[in-house]
């Protein structure tokens, strides 16, 4: 693609100390434009800053709007990766058509990904644990106050040097099982990574920190029966020699960790079920202490171990509130190929 570039006549000082999440940003952002008589056009990377849109533009008002989550690692080597990123390009399309948004050609959404963090890789941090969080997103800026599929839009990518998620060390958290609101339901957006889904799950995370809780573990929107998924991660159980996470039915977000998670522990000879596990099952395993291990995947905290359950008002640890060894053992296989100290068998990470 014909990607024009604009450099920042005035870059800032590239952060040290505490990076924090989502509080610095690079010097530049990619910008590309969508209408139907030209299609994708006018790719640009510019100097960072403020953005100006029409106050009936469809995503003010309709919530036109979809995003992703990718990070780049420095390597030992000082080489800068990323982990997987066709999938969240494949992913943010499923995303786009689910909203009616315009799709992008995978090929050149990955040329456009990689171009851009080529052009920022120096604000890749190499301290331990710290990234390049990176936030394609896209909006549509139709303006006109009518309801309809999106004519023209615009499609984004910003970068934040972000710190390690794990600050005080990696350890369990404890999760409030949410039985009031629900996250989405079959046929709905819950597969789509938009920023409704994020907006209509504060409430009930909301509830649960004035609880001590640092997340809820959602129940499925019709029946209010099976598990879902966990804050914005995905969830595993280890009950007895079985994991089990639960089946992607429409309404849960397809992690690309989740999905990391399950191949690489089949790979390894571990028993790995995708299917329906009902609140019954799970409360089951608790009190008859058959549920060995929880943790929660995703991008940001990559594996999450759980301590604690709490539902309806009863406190149930998971292996006395430590960390299982399989949830230690998807941390660091993990974080060594995303990081490059461990050969990458799978051909997961995608090198500048």
């Amino acid at each position: 693609m014909n990607i024009t570039i604009e450099e920042n006549k005035n870059p800032s000082q590239k952060p040290t100390g505490a990076l924090g999440f989502g509080k610095i940003f690079t010097d530049h952002m990619f910008v590309m434009d969508y209408d139907p008589q030209n299609g994708w056009h006018d790719a640009r990377i510019v100097p960072f800053g403020n953005i100006s849109i029409h106050p009936a533009s469809t995503v003010l008002h309709y919530g036109a709007e979809i995003f992703e989550g990718l990070k780049a690692y420095r390597r030992e080597d000082g080489k800068v990766q990323m982990f997987r990123p066709m999938e969240n390009v494949r992913r943010m399309n499923n995303s786009a058509e689910r909203l009616c948004l315009p799709q992008i050609d995978e090929n050149d959404a990955l040329e456009i990904l990689t171009a851009f963090v080529r052009h920022e890789q120096d604000w890749t941090p190499s301290e331990p644990g710290t990234t390049l969080y990176i936030r394609p997103f896209m909006f549509g800026n139709d303006e006109t106050l009518g309801v309809h599929s999106v004519k023209k839009a615009t499609f984004m990518i910003i970068a934040s040097p972000a710190g390690s998620y794990y600050q005080n060390g990696f350890q369990p958290v404890k999760i409030m099982i949410e039985d009031t609101d629900v996250r989405a339901v079959r046929g709905g957006t819950g597969y789509a990574k938009c920023g409704g889904n994020y907006a209509a799950s504060t409430r009930a995370g909301e509830r649960a920190e004035q609880m001590g809780y640092s997340q809820v573990l959602w129940l499925d929107g019709v029946e209010r029966k099976y598990i879902e998924e966990v804050g914005a991660m995905n969830v595993m159980f280890k009950i007895g020699d079985e994991i089990v996470t639960p089946k992607l039915t429409g309404s849960i977000l397809p992690g690309i960790t989740r999905k990391s998670c399950v191949e690489l522990l089949k790979s390894e000879g571990y028993k790995v079920s995708e299917r329906l596990l009902s609140i019954d099952e799970l409360h089951d395993a608790l009190v008859n202490n058959k549920l060995e291990e929880a943790w929660g995947c995703g991008t940001a905290a990559v594996v999450s171990p759980i301590g604690e359950l709490n539902y309806k008002g009863v406190k149930y640890p998971i292996n006395n509130g430590e960390i299982g060894k399989v949830t230690q053992h998807l941390y660091d296989r993990l974080t060594a190929i995303q990081w490059g100290k461990a050969e990458d068998t799978f051909g997961w990470t995608y090198q500048l």
